[in-house]
């Protein structure tokens, strides 16, 4: 297999007492959507705002393509190609769509806080935009306010500033949540066409969506790593069938 896109290593993050993450040593590849999954408090979005730069680890490594980020801020992280997700929508309700893409776009130039020249003159922040939307399928509604988007049109259009800024590595957190069937049947026939060309992080809730998606799965129970392989490995683990996927009231 080709080096990881992005790996952990001995992982952990303690807020006093409480080992929210703990030891977790993972990789990301290219072409491959990686699920985590487990009940409320297993550590998954810690595990993923560690990643992101939102959280710093209490000890253990973040790599990407080799480089030791451990310790780098958000920004520095986002600006090395690791895009990120939230559970709720992140957008500018009052822009089109086109302008989130472009506002997205534009924290990749060398100075985005150029405010004097206008921001349409910047042809190739304006290229990317549309490129973006293009990607996930919204360029038909690249002028209409974010806030007369669809709840599926929005949560496509977060991905879409995600990908304006050409990430390596999506860390995508619950990206089908609040969806019906048609909804999330088109998030997951776009999550499965970028991963062609990124490595992802996936925390979902919707068990159909992430057996249907993943490649690899790890499950977590208490910030540690219960089990990690295919879908089929979790789906014949007696230990995740008694600690998750078994229980009737669990939720990712």
């Amino acid at each position: 297999m080709t080096e990881a896109v992005l790996r952990t290593e001995r992982l952990t993050k303690h807020f006093g007492g409480l080992a929210a993450v703990s030891d977790v040593s993972l990789g990301f590849f290219i072409d491959q959507i990686h699920a985590v999954i487990g009940p409320n408090g297993a550590g998954k979005t810690t595990l993923t705002n560690l990643v992101s730069g939102e959280l710093a680890s209490t000890s253990g490594h973040i790599y990407l393509d080799g480089e030791d980020i451990t310790g780098l801020s958000a920004d520095r992280i986002s600006q090395r190609g690791v895009g990120r997700s939230y559970q709720k929508t992140n957008i500018f309700l009052p822009f089109t769509a086109f302008e989130n893409c472009r506002l997205a776009a534009q924290s990749r130039l060398p100075s985005s806080m150029r405010f004097i020249r206008p921001a349409l003159r910047y042809d190739n922040v304006s290229r990317e935009a549309l490129r973006a939307l293009v990607e996930v399928g919204l360029e038909h509604r690249a002028q209409a306010p974010a806030a007369t988007l669809s709840h599926g049109e929005q949560r496509q259009l977060e991905i879409a500033m995600t990908l304006a800024t050409r990430p390596r590595i999506l860390l995508l957190d619950e990206p089908l949540a609040g969806m019906g069937g048609e909804e999330s049947a088109r998030m997951v026939e776009l999550l499965q066409k970028l991963k062609q060309a990124h490595a992802m992080l996936l925390v979902e809730h919707d068990m159909d969506a992430v057996f249907a998606l993943a490649d690899r799965l790890t499950v977590m129970v208490n910030g540690n790593v219960l089990e990690s392989g295919t879908p089929e490995q979790i789906r014949a683990s007696a230990a995740v069938q008694e600690a998750y996927l078994g229980t009737e009231d669990a939720h990712a």
